[in-house]
């Protein structure tokens, strides 16, 4: 039986796409929408370099996306954006089409429930169900996270919101703001949570105090710390991330 938890939260998973040349569904078609989603645009040298192979092979691929209108494109200017005499420079990026290819195939049936709820009980109440909702989702994420140092509980919040169908990763930060390389093995009190994409992304985008509920859910789970939200989809950002740091309170009785 579907519970409300599950429509709102189950993603079914990435549907992917064929590719060409006998290679297996798992292809670079898939790897370049996933890089896309990642890094919000692209251009064609850049992604060959991170998928190491060639820029004419990319173009191939990016070809047959478009055509599916899985992306979009747009000349690219600016200094960094490699961009010579000749053929045109694009940005690449992932299309309203290509990022639903990501999220979450019950959102329609989600969507239209929570309307229907909200024309036959009041959207108080509705709010009321999302609040409560996403409290039974922090006590089981409480549950999970137990005890461990901030970086342990960290790492495995990350591991359940993937679990949930967010591409989601987490990495320190340094006192300057700035994420050192190797960063999941570097010291830091501090650490920024980022979420690709969002599995619950029409919901939001229809009921936005879901993103409100969701960032206090957090807030719950790491007691100890000061959970801000620094990017958020919702408001046109390409990912959400969220900043999370020991209370200052939690920092002087550990000095």
């Amino acid at each position: 039986m579907c519970c409300l938890s599950q429509v709102f939260l189950q993603c079914a998973g990435v549907k992917l796409c064929e590719d060409d040349d006998n290679h297996p569904a798992t292809s670079t078609k898939q790897d370049i929408l996933q890089y896309l989603l990642k890094q919000g645009q692209a251009t064609t040298q850049e992604m060959a370099q991170y998928l190491g192979i060639s820029p004419q092979a990319i173009r191939r691929h990016l070809k047959d996306l478009q055509a599916a209108g899985s992306i979009d494109h747009q000349v690219a200017g600016g200094k960094g954006t490699g961009h010579t005499m000749g053929r045109p420079q694009y940005l690449y990026q992932l299309s309203r089409q290509g990022r639903d290819r990501f999220g979450n195939s019950h959102a329609e049936f989600a969507v239209s429930l929570l309307d229907t709820l909200a024309e036959t009980v009041g959207q108080d109440q509705v709010s009321s169900i999302l609040r409560k909702q996403w409290e039974r989702k922090a006590k089981v994420y409480r549950d999970r996270l137990s005890a461990g140092s901030l970086r342990e509980r960290v790492a495995t919040l990350v591991e359940l919101r993937k679990a949930e169908g967010y591409m989601a990763e987490w990495h320190p930060v340094e006192t300057d703001g700035t994420v050192p390389e190797k960063s999941e093995n570097a010291p830091s009190s501090r650490f920024i949570l980022v979420e690709h994409n969002c599995a619950i992304a029409d919901v939001a985008s229809s009921f936005p105090t879901v993103c409100g509920h969701e960032l206090e859910m957090f807030a719950t789970v790491l007691p100890d710390c000061q959970v801000e939200r620094t990017q958020w989809i919702i408001d046109g950002e390409h990912r959400c991330g969220y900043l999370i740091s020991p209370r200052l309170e939690e920092q002087a009785s550990s000095a």
